[in-house]
């Protein structure tokens, strides 16, 4: 599955050069609100070092590794809810991705323009999250004029649990809880889902920080994760070769660049885990959510593969790199698993299906 992250904020505060440091794609970086029209969209591999060891041993030819997708998007402000600014057309942006990456400016630069003349995070934040909530109560009232339709006709029988779903919603969004923050049955999920509701999806807090304070975790007030980023160090990055960024991260005291550190934090996130292939033809790694089964496994390379699952082979990738899968095998470290195998992270499969 491709994992898509839409990289929002209020204007200038460093989304684009974060864009641009991710996915060394050129965009428009000018110093003023909505230099961003439409949303920027940059698909990189996710980095993983098991790769190229899977690879060796199988002596691939070649590597594909698991994608994922950042859209940049131009600025919010207060007011977009209703149309401000470009506020209609970037809502809409955000409603298709998978998760949110809400880029906040910590650092303090009189050269760079704020839209609000002042630096208040806390501050920005709040306006983010109010024109998002706004957004979704305009969703929800809709849905419950529709809901109600259903019920006075009786033609629903999903219709009375989507009715008190949406009054949880609306009572949490009118008090300023996210849609996320509250809790779910399965069938309750698969409504939600349909909604696209935008404070439902997950998101992850870029505290934009000065290059002094690129390891710290700022205090922002809030529960969900954050992760410091000095976006003018990974604009630094981007430029230099391999070797070069590698000696420049040391110096900085940091171990890993802010696109590896964002991919982790992504896949925490959605809760992805990677499953490979590995042969003479090629290493890939195949992202999935964790808790699948190996036939949805299996469905992800092909959709026929889950409905005609027989067996997964699965080798896990250290023994994969240690013995290859005939050693492993005859190691007795290759595990036949049947439709109830629960994959993890890092299994090698090799899936046979039936016609």
């Amino acid at each position: 599955m491709a994992l898509q992250i839409g990289i929002v904020g209020l204007p200038n505060v460093g989304k684009s050069t974060l864009f641009r440091a991710l996915t060394k794609k050129q965009v428009d970086c000018a110093n003023f609100p909505f230099c961003t029209i439409d949303p920027n969209v940059g698909v990189v591999s996710v980095p993983d070092e098991r790769l190229e060891k899977l690879a060796k041993r199988s002596n691939s030819g070649k590597i594909i590794p698991a994608a994922v997708e950042f859209v940049d998007i131009a600025g919010l402000v207060r007011g977009a809810s209703k149309g401000e600014g470009l506020g209609n057309k970037f809502l809409q942006n955000i409603r298709e991705v998978d998760a949110i990456i809400h880029v906040v400016r910590v650092f303090a630069d009189p050269n760079v323009i704020h839209v609000e003349n002042r630096v208040d995070p806390k501050s920005d934040i709040a306006t983010i999250d109010i024109e998002l909530a706004l957004a979704d109560l305009a969703v929800v009232d809709k849905a419950i004029t529709r809901v109600n339709s259903l019920l006075k006709s009786g033609t629903s029988r999903e219709a009375e649990l989507e009715s008190k779903m949406l009054a949880r919603i609306k009572e949490a969004l009118g008090k300023g809880v996210p849609a996320r923050s509250l809790e779910y049955n399965e069938d309750e999920l698969a409504l939600l889902k349909l909604l696209q509701l935008l404070t439902a999806k997950p998101v992850l807090f870029v505290a934009n920080v000065d290059e002094a304070e690129a390891s710290k975790t700022p205090d922002l007030g809030i529960k969900d994760p954050i992760l410091p980023l000095c976006v003018k160090i990974e604009a630094e990055l981007a430029e230099l070769p391999k070797e070069e960024a590698k000696e420049y991260l040391t110096t900085m005291g940091l171990s890993m660049t802010g696109l590896d550190r964002l991919i982790a934090a992504g896949y925490e996130l959605l809760n992805l885990i990677s499953y490979f292939t590995s042969g003479e033809m090629e290493t890939r790694a195949w992202t999935i959510t964790r808790g699948f089964k190996a036939p949805k496994a299996a469905g992800v390379i092909h959709t026929d593969f889950e409905r005609t699952f027989i067996r997964a082979e699965i080798i896990d990738w250290k023994d994969f790199v240690e013995l290859g899968e005939t050693g492993a095998k005859e190691a007795g470290k290759l595990r036949i698993e049947g439709k109830d195998y629960v994959m993890r992270d890092g299994d090698v499969a090799h899936f046979r299906v039936g016609a």
